[in-house]
């Protein structure tokens, strides 16, 4: 029996390496890669932008401590400032972290303005992470249950439901941020309208609070633009995104701007190992690849393309109730739980995703071509075609 706690129900395979959007298996098996390592990998497996940057910074310097200053911190800092519209960023490990630095920032805004006990507004159906804050901020009582008593300080408002937010600001004065996700990755690829999403801007403007977007998955061109809310023509106060950022390696970053950009100061928080020079030469590396090579625009066509594949393939229509999402972000919604479609999938040479029970999730790398998107297309189709 593995020395590992059981925290995971795996799959029968194990990977051995990678190349492009393809994996193999330690029997030389071939996998098209549907997930991305569930977003992460957005520029596939060994790339070589993303491998000679960790060779590179690897050969020279791993880790100092945020004691000391870190150069390429520094420049993946200015670079993401720029792409995003923010002005200042912290780094951690991962995307909990991200939002845990973000909802320690929203609750040292509200104690700067006099409130005791700052709250933030929160949606059903998201999903924030997995620390004990997060966990809070998550609106899934099924990975919640246990870990009560969760912590305090969080209203939760249904999605996308403008009149529910102004009833809280009507009773809540202790409101102090809204933290949302533009499109709900976790709770079944679920967007949040641009009609919700700028009410919710006007709100936090009117009522003096920050507007947070959990862009842990959504961003780093996953939807088509750097991040979800560029579509929208509207900036938010703080930003946090992780996991195709650092194309493997983790990494997050809780960014900020305006009155939320100095919230935090020396002491009030920080990390070990949150961004050390190898992560962030790493990191660098995706965006400026992201960026340059104008991934953003691959991820709108080939994204249309999958699901245009899928949707025309009339077995599989029959059983589709809705495809939600933008760009590489893909949840196609069918009529009945379909869970074991994974191991199915698997049994194919096909990695694809399950969530919200029925919703069939692909989050392919940002670098997928034409033919590799009809490929992926067409093998989703079939097995949605076939389930029964």
């Amino acid at each position: 029996m593995s020395a590992l706690m059981q925290t995971y129900a795996r799959l029968p395979v194990t990977f051995s390496h990678g190349e492009g959007v393809y994996l193999f298996d330690t029997e030389g098996r071939r996998y098209l890669d549907g997930l991305s390592g569930i977003g992460v990998n957005s520029l596939g497996h060994a790339h070589p932008a993303v491998t000679a940057a960790i060779r590179e910074q690897a050969d020279k310097l791993l880790h100092t401590s945020n004691l000391f200053g870190v150069a390429s911190q520094e420049a993946l800092a200015d670079r993401l400032t720029a792409v995003s519209s923010m002005e200042t960023c912290f780094f951690g490990n991962s995307g909990a972290e991200a939002n845990e630095a973000a909802i320690k920032l929203a609750r040292l805004y509200g104690h700067h303005q006099g409130k005791k006990k700052p709250a933030i507004v929160v949606l059903e159906g998201a999903f924030h992470g997995r620390t004990l804050a997060t966990l809070s901020a998550t609106g899934n009582r099924k990975i919640q249950a246990g870990f009560e008593p969760l912590v305090a300080g969080f209203i939760r408002a249904p999605r996308n439901d403008v009149e529910a937010l102004r009833q809280i600001a009507a009773n809540n004065p202790d409101v102090v941020a809204i933290l949302a996700e533009p499109i709900q990755g976790e709770g079944g690829i679920n967007p949040l309208t641009a009609q919700y999403l700028q009410a919710a801007r006007q709100i936090c403007d009117e009522e003096d609070w920050l507007l947070m977007l959990d862009e842990v998955q959504t961003g780093n061109g996953r939807t088509g633009s750097y991040f979800a809310y560029q579509h929208l023509g509207f900036l938010p106060d703080v930003v946090t995104t992780a996991k195709g950022l650092g194309g493997g390696v983790p990494i997050g970053v809780c960014m900020a701007r305006g009155k939320a950009s100095s919230v935090l100061g020396a002491g009030q928080h920080g990390t070990t190992f949150g961004g050390n020079p190898l992560v962030c030469a790493t990191a660098l590396a995706v965006v400026e690849t992201i960026v340059g090579e104008d991934l953003c625009a691959n991820a709108l066509a080939m994204g249309e393309l999958i699901t245009t594949t899928i949707t025309d393939d009339v077995e599989a229509a029959a059983r589709i109730r809705e495809v939600r999402g933008a760009g590489l972000m893909i949840g196609i919604e069918l009529d009945r739980d379909c869970g074991e479609l994974v191991s199915r999938a698997l049994d194919d040479g096909v990695l694809i995703n399950v969530t919200a029970g029925n919703t069939v999730r692909l989050l392919p790398p940002l670098i997928i071509n034409r033919e590799e998107a009809l490929e992926l297309g067409s093998a989703v189709a079939r097995l949605i075609g076939s389930f029964s």
